[in-house]
Parts: structure tokens; C-alpha cells; sequence
């Protein structure tokens, strides 16, 4: 049993200081299979305006709020990540990771 703490507690320890890196990887793979839920949902909301305006409107929000979340949300998933201690850490990332897996593969 120590074996397998001693594994946790070192992956761990080499994903804390790789958390900057692992929550952009979080984050665009979300963001890669959740954009065309949140780009239809976009078009539903202003799909009964004019074509011009509603194209630029369409680009500004989706180019302004994509890079404002690939900025400022990985700050906070790390924030986030970074609470879990050292048993916790790597399995919690697993879990996070398996789960965007099936996500994916549903997708």
C-alpha cells in the first residue's frame, strides 16, 4: 500500500508543478468539445437579427470570449487544482482527465 501512496504522492508533486500547463490543456479540450453547443446556443440568441450585424456580433463575441477564457480561466482551474494535496492531486486529475475523455468520445 505504501508503494501505491508513494506512486500518488510523487505524481502528484510532478503534476503541481506542471498545473499551469495541465489547466490550458483542461481548458482547450473543453472548450474544443463544448463550442459547438456554445456556438449554436450563440446563433439561437441572436439568429433574428440582420445578417451584417449579426455576423460581426457573432465574431466579436465568440473571438472575445474564447480568448478571454483561454487568459483568464486556467489561472483559476489552477488556483482551483492547486488546493488538493499531495494523495489527491494526481487522482483527481486522472478522474478530471477520463471524464473529458468520454465526454470526447460521446462527442
Amino acid at each position: 500500500m505504501d508503494v501505491i501512496l508513494d506512486l500518488i504522492a510523487t505524481a502528484s508533486r510532478w503534476s503541481r508543478s506542471h498545473l499551469s500547463e495541465i489547466s490550458i490543456a483542461i481548458l482547450a479540450t473543453l472548450l474544443v468539445l463544448l463550442g459547438p453547443a456554445i456556438n449554436g446556443w450563440i446563433q439561437q440568441r441572436i439568429g433574428s437579427l440582420n445578417f451584417v450585424f449579426r455576423t460581426l456580433l457573432f465574431v466579436i463575441i465568440c473571438a472575445a470570449g474564447y480568448g478571454l477564457a483561454m487568459i483568464h480561466l486556467p489561472g483559476w482551474i489552477t488556483q482551483g487544482l492547486s488546493y488538493f494535496n499531495n494523495y489527491t492531486l494526481a487522482p483527481v486529475l486522472v478522474l478530471l482527465f477520463f471524464v473529458i475523455g468520454v465526454l470526447a468520445d460521446r462527442s
